[in-house]
């Protein structure tokens, strides 16, 4: 498996990419990040390349805003 890496040089850039994914991935799904999230952690959605990259991307934003 291939994997893509992308660095950013600021937390707003990142900010910015991970707010477009996240937009993506709920247009696709049509739920919100944040109720996907919750139901992920309660195991109501199985581990797909689509669901880990979300929850991965949505968790990266939740600590980015702490910062």
């Amino acid at each position: 498996m291939t994997y893509k890496r992308t660095v950013y040089t600021s937390s707003l850039d990142t900010l910015e990419a991970l707010l477009k994914s996240l937009a993506s991935y709920e247009h696709k799904y049509q739920i919100s990040s944040d109720d996907f999230y919750a139901a992920y952690l309660a195991g109501k959605f199985e581990d797909s390349k689509d669901y880990v990259e979300w929850a991965g991307d949505y968790k990266h934003y939740i600590e980015l805003k702490k910062v």
